[in-house]
């Protein structure tokens, strides 16, 4: 084997010297083009068809192609410009002027700075509207032979199918909470106007909204591995987000946002019961959100339980106290109201926007999984008193194409690999490679 990579590493070393041998031809002809150019010669005297033009490029390609050395190719060019003394160095852009302005159009319609964030309006990326056609038929699993022997065990310690995994990771799902993330927009926007009470409204419906993808999904997201890492952007959306697991045992996930004058970042750890015919899920961690002009808020998740996993229909359900505390004027309190047998209407949310002394200056309500409004002051609001009420969120419809696992739009596309995602994965595999075989070559 030594010797094996020794001789690969002399084949290397000679084609590094052939490489540096071409680049030094390649000056030397451009310094000689250069010269050319500067005694005065005429610019694109017998200006070249496209024909001519592709003839000549083809031939020059032919000429590089042969297995002749850089220095006889350089001998035979000084041979050929010696003997005919007219020879002329055309340009492309003097040429084809209308190709040259299209290629620079193109060019930048193409270069998308990472650090700016780009109109909705002039960005049209089409996304996948369906998951595709699973390889084979799904089996079903006996769940009691699963459950029997891990109640009230840790969820994260227990190993189940891959039946029971949805087709995205918990780096993914963490990315879910800022499907709506245009409220944040909206927030920042109110803040830059001088209306906070207006920015603690939105940010405090965007904390509810990121629970309307829970609604019908009852399957677990795939666990990580220790320091994978999952990185999305949406410059339709003007957000770029970025999530790691952290850390295995507990399982915690660090993400870190960024959008149109707001950053988001967070770290999730979930404590989980099996119960046998539910899953309670406790979230220890804290959200923040900071804006560009300094005012932040931070909340912690509220419990959230999975309910009819061996009899019934199985549904989910959250609940508990909210509390968004703003580094500035105002904070929001929201309560989760959990679902009971005899709730009429479930799924509500209420609560209020108040400033540091307490005082409260606006009332929200609404249900996690539809809607959220407001109504100034303090009022004691019921669904059908809709009259005073201002909408601040409303969620997307789901995908028509739905499957089992009821992603919803916004999932679908979460781990899609759009055609210039594969390029550039494609050259960071190409250069990953490189990078081995020649870490191999240093053994």
């Amino acid at each position: 084997m030594l010797l094996e990579f020794s001789q690969l590493q002399t084949q290397l070393h000679l084609l590094c010297q052939e490489r540096s041998s071409l680049l030094d031809t390649l000056r030397q002809l451009e310094a000689a083009n250069i010269e050319v150019k500067a005694s005065g010669g005429p610019e694109c005297e017998y200006p070249l068809t496209q024909q001519e033009y592709s003839d000549l490029r083809r031939a020059k390609y032919s000429e590089w192609s042969t297995t002749e050395s850089s220095d006889d190719v350089e001998k035979q060019e000084l041979e050929e410009a010696s003997e005919d003394d007219e020879t002329y160095f055309f340009d492309t852009n003097d040429c084809f002027p209308e190709q040259s302005t299209s290629c620079e159009s193109m060019g930048k319609e193409l270069k998308i700075q990472p650090n700016v964030m780009a109109d909705s309006a002039h960005l049209q990326i089409e996304r996948r509207k369906k998951l595709p056609d699973p390889a084979e038929k799904e089996k079903g699993v006996s769940l009691w032979s699963l459950i029997k022997d891990n109640v009230g065990k840790d969820l994260t310690r227990v190993c189940l199918p891959v039946y029971f995994n949805e087709p995205i990771s918990s780096l993914q799902k963490c990315f879910e909470d800022l499907e709506y993330s245009y409220l944040l927009d909206r927030a920042y926007q109110h803040g830059k106007e001088g209306n906070s009470l207006q920015r603690a409204l939105y940010v405090a419906a965007f904390a509810v909204s990121g629970y309307a993808s829970s609604e019908g999904r009852h399957c677990k997201p795939f666990n990580p591995l220790l320091g994978e890492t999952y990185e999305a952007d949406y410059p339709e959306k003007g957000v770029r987000f970025f999530s790691e697991k952290v850390s295995h045992h507990p399982t915690l996930i660090a993400c870190h946002s960024e959008g149109k004058g707001w950053k988001f970042w967070g770290d999730s750890n979930i404590r989980t019961k099996f119960w046998g015919t539910s899953i309670q899920l406790d979230p220890v961690g804290i959200l923040t959100l900071e804006f560009d002009d300094g005012e932040i808020f931070q909340w912690s998740k509220v419990t959230t339980s999975i309910y009819n996993l061996i009899l019934g229909k199985v549904y989910c359900d959250h609940h508990g106290l909210m509390h968004i505390r703003g580094n500035r004027e105002y904070s929001c309190k929201l309560r989760f109201k959990g679902q009971h047998f005899l709730e009429r209407n479930p799924r509500q949310v209420h609560g209020f926007v108040e400033d540091a002394s307490g005082k409260k200056h606006a009332t929200l309500f609404g249900k996690w999984d539809d809607s959220m409004y407001y109504i100034n002051g303090v009022a004691n609001v019921k669904p059908k008193d809709m009259g005073d009420a201002h909408l601040l969120w409303q969620r997307t419809m789901p995908p028509t194409n739905l499957t089992r696992y009821n992603l919803t739009s916004f999932a679908i596309t979460l781990n899609e690999l759009t055609p210039g995602l594969q390029v550039e994965m494609t050259h960071v595999f190409k250069v990953s490679y490189c990078i081995y075989f020649i870490y191999l070559l240093c053994l």
